[in-house]
């Protein structure tokens, strides 16, 4: 079995059975909504922090299989984590997104699988959903606030 065929094991598993796929969250601190309307991809993502780490979090939405494959694979890769590190990981996805070797390829976990998918420019922004909604939702956290809602442009940042 070749890389790319592991890869997309990887990611059809993710699809076909996420992790951390839920409408809600106990004791949640943030919720923060984000939306790709060029293709229909929307996410709902709940986050819970303690003693200044990523205690919970959880996801549901609609989208593609990208969208939500990765997403599962980011819940798994953030969990647990402080939030600096969850915010440095999740900058290490969007730059691999980009094109860039990932800094830390293990600790983005199952999150490695998408390195491929930045040859397809139209699906990098399907595979950032996710890592940008937990990167909104600990920044909300961090300011102070409970909810956010987010509409991603053409160039996949936030309008």
């Amino acid at each position: 079995m070749s890389m790319d065929d592991l890869y997309q094991e990887i990611i059809l598993d993710h699809y076909r059975k996420p992790k951390n796929r839920a409408p809600a969250l106990q004791d949640e601190d943030v919720h923060v909504h984000h939306s790709n309307p060029l293709c229909g991809d929307e996410m709902d993502l709940r986050i819970r922090v303690a003693d200044d780490k990523v205690d919970g979090l959880v996801f549901d939405g609609e989208g593609c299989s990208i969208s939500q494959a990765s997403a599962s694979a980011m819940t798994q890769a953030v969990i647990g984590r402080d939030l600096k590190d969850a915010l440095d990981l999740a900058e290490d996805f969007r730059r691999m997104m980009h094109g860039d070797e990932p800094a830390r390829p293990d600790d983005l976990l199952d999150g490695i699988a998408f390195q491929g998918v930045a040859k397809f420019p139209v699906r990098v922004k399907c595979a950032l959903l996710g890592w940008m909604a937990v990167r909104d939702a600990i920044e909300t956290y961090q300011s102070g606030a409970n909810a956010h809602t987010v509409t991603h442009d053409d160039d996949g940042g936030a309008a």
